[in-house]
């Protein structure tokens, strides 16, 4: 029976098969850290594969900084960590889709790259912006044990992680460990991206420069969408001799997983025949010719009709109308003409509409046939205008029509008044609620995915529960937050919040009971060590002092609901769907969405409660090791499977 594995997905060696499948003959063995071998890359090779694209000699264009290869080997790095349901600090734990997550966004990044891959359909993410005052998350790959420990000022002095300690300009590694900290955490944001997702990133002008560089590696230059201006603050009033320059402006930059696929909300306006259209007139249908082997509608002067709006106004449309248009004129006298498509049906080509209308620059018309086309209506004549458009206009009814999004916002009214926003005292970092949904809403799915893994006060979960509630949506979020301690001269700390955990919690219950929606909520799950014990992954470790270890596999102080969602994770089941738990024979045995996965992790399971979860033909089954007395026993529980439910996998840990 196959063994569970605990800990989180092997990027690295998924990134060697990946490679493999293409160039096999590179794939060698190497190594790791414990002497074991495993599958290895023998680049020199693989450049000798790629050799005409690759760049030989010292000079490339590329952009890097000391820890950038350490930053990539720790994305693929596997853990041996988990998350831990955390009821007591929940809302609606059993019915909510919601997740708050506790833990460093790495980790829990790597743990959630199974459940969640290609399943985010927006991330907006408020990072450090590296100010020399804000935290600088400690990564232990940039730094040796005793750095980490202790000389970085990591613990305070009550042994809690401190998260307030500065990361001062004058450090040698000031950008470096930045560029570290982003690229790592980028790079396994983006696995979790639908195909038709997006992130956005607010930052400022510290790391603007180096937050682009390192998206156009993660996510690809071309997938670039745009950078949003967002005016923050009002002019400096007061006498600040020592400013030159004040900054008004920060940014949220943004990036497609895919930009051929990525379509979001865009502002629409209705329009109609009173809002820019005089007349619009059907006239006789034109002549068909083939000319160079293309079909042409030809409309000659002679068959134009010019309906009365004003004297005024036709006349100056007459003098102004001549030779010269944007139609082709033909060699047999003044005509104009649409050139059509051989393989397109001519059928319903025969109306020439007119449209008379008025540009920002004064009056004007153009005339258009043909089939529907997309287009837009532009400058002093309107030309090209789609037939179901003119139709519309044509009935008098309105239309509607997409507008460009634009790339600055003006929120500094909102920052000016954010401080209580959500119930809680909190400022730094916060962004407002109307520029969380504005965002939110570039996202065209209503029953959207929304994640921040630098949730901080949780603006992102009040931007999705108040959109949800402005336009019926039902929007789920995961947002993810470091146990950042709280200064002890702060509002928030002042205010009984030890850790911003706990304000962004608060926050989001005080925004639940302000929507007074009942079923509203947000499952908690604690970042913490792996639910089973060290001799469970280094059994060729023990000595005969650890035999007595080998009791139990599974940490004393797990429960069966931190083993249930450490199976999901591995199994790549998300962490908020409905399950049920019940007694049979005496037995708990716990039921994952109607059978996604059934667990039972008793002593001595009896056949026949083994029968009645395999007669349930669950896609997944998974027991303890010591669910069985003996391996006989484990090996009917493989026979029992085969025979009553032959597609279930069936685990144990």
């Amino acid at each position: 029976m196959e063994k569970m594995r605990m800990e989180s997905e092997d990027i690295q060696q998924d990134n060697v098969a990946k490679i493999a499948g293409l160039f096999p003959n590179c794939v060698t063995e190497a190594r790791d850290e414990n002497g074991h071998l495993k599958k290895a890359i023998n680049f020199d090779l693989l450049r000798q594969m790629l050799s005409d694209a690759v760049t030989e000699g010292d000079e490339a264009y590329e952009f890097t900084w000391v820890g950038k290869k350490a930053s990539i080997v720790e994305a693929n790095r596997p853990i041996r960590k988990t998350l831990r349901p955390c009821k007591e600090d929940s809302v609606h734990w059993d019915t909510t889709e919601n997740l708050y997550i506790e833990g460093d966004n790495l980790e829990v990044l790597k743990l959630l790259q199974e459940s969640y891959l290609n399943k985010v359909d927006l991330i907006f993410i408020d990072p450090p912006y590296n100010t020399g005052k804000d935290f600088i998350y400690p990564d232990s790959f940039v730094m040796d044990d005793d750095e980490y420990n202790e000389g970085t000022g990591y613990f305070d002095e009550e042994g809690n992680v401190n998260y307030q300690r500065e990361n001062s300009a004058s450090a040698g590694r000031y950008h470096s460990d930045w560029c570290s900290m982003m690229y790592s955490r980028l790079e396994l944001a983006r696995n979790l991206l639908t195909d038709e997702g997006a992130i956005f990133i607010s930052i400022d002008d510290n790391e603007y420069a180096n937050l682009r560089k390192i998206c156009d590696e993660t996510f690809g230059s071309e997938n670039y969408l745009t950078t949003f201006h967002i005016q923050v603050r009002y002019g400096d009033k007061s006498l600040n001799e020592e400013k030159i320059f004040k900054p008004m402006i920060e940014y949220v930059v943004a990036y497609a997983k895919n930009q051929k696929t990525y379509l979001p909300n865009q502002p629409t306006e209705e329009y109609g025949l009173e809002k820019f259209v005089f007349s619009i007139e059907e006239v006789a249908p034109g002549e068909i010719f083939t000319v160079n082997d293309q079909k042409v509608e030809v409309f000659k002067p002679g068959q134009w009709k010019i309906q009365k709006a004003d004297k005024g106004t036709l006349d100056m449309l007459k003098e102004t109308w001549i030779s010269g248009s944007i139609y082709t004129n033909m060699s047999y006298g003044q005509v104009f003409q649409k050139v059509v498509e051989p393989r397109i049906s001519i059928d319903g080509l025969g109306c020439l509409y007119k449209v008379y209308g008025r540009g920002d620059d004064g009056l004007g018309f153009r005339y258009y046939t043909g089939p529907a086309r997309e287009g837009s209506i532009r400058g002093k004549m309107y030309s090209g205008v789609p037939l179901e458009r003119a139709e519309a206009i044509k009935a008098g009814h309105a239309s509607i029509r997409k507008k460009p999004i634009q790339c600055f916002y003006d929120f500094s009214a909102d920052f000016g008044n954010i401080r209580h926003e959500g119930g809680v005292t909190f400022n730094s970092g916060k962004k407002p609620v109307k520029m969380m949904k504005q965002f939110i809403n570039y996202c065209p799915k209503k029953d959207a995915l929304v994640m921040d893994f630098f949730s901080g006060s949780a603006s992102t979960a009040e931007g999705v529960l108040r959109l949800n509630e402005e336009d019926n949506g039902t929007r789920k979020f995961i947002m993810v937050q470091v146990p950042e301690i709280t200064g002890k001269k702060s509002d928030a700390y002042k205010a009984g919040f030890s850790t911003i955990c706990e304000l962004g919690k608060q926050r989001i219950r005080n925004v639940i009971k302000d929507l007074n929606d009942d079923s509203l909520g947000f499952r908690v799950l604690k970042l913490d060590d792996s639910n089973m014990n060290n001799v469970y992954y280094a059994a060729g470790d023990y000595t005969q002092d650890m035999l007595t270890m080998m009791e139990s596999n599974v940490k004393s102080d797990r429960t069966d609901l931190d083993l249930l969602f450490g199976c999901l994770l591995e199994w790549g089941l998300p962490l908020s769907l409905p399950y049920t738990s019940e007694t049979i024979e005496g037995c708990t045995v716990h039921t994952y969405n109607d059978g996604d996965l059934i667990a039972c992790f008793d002593e001595n399971v009896p056949e026949s409660v083994i029968k009645t979860i395999a007669k349930r033909q669950p896609l997944r089954a998974v027991f303890r090791d010591s669910s069985f007395a003996s391996s006989p026993e484990k090996i009917n529980v493989g026979e029992i499977f085969k025979l009553l439910a032959p597609d279930t996998r069936v685990k144990v840990i």
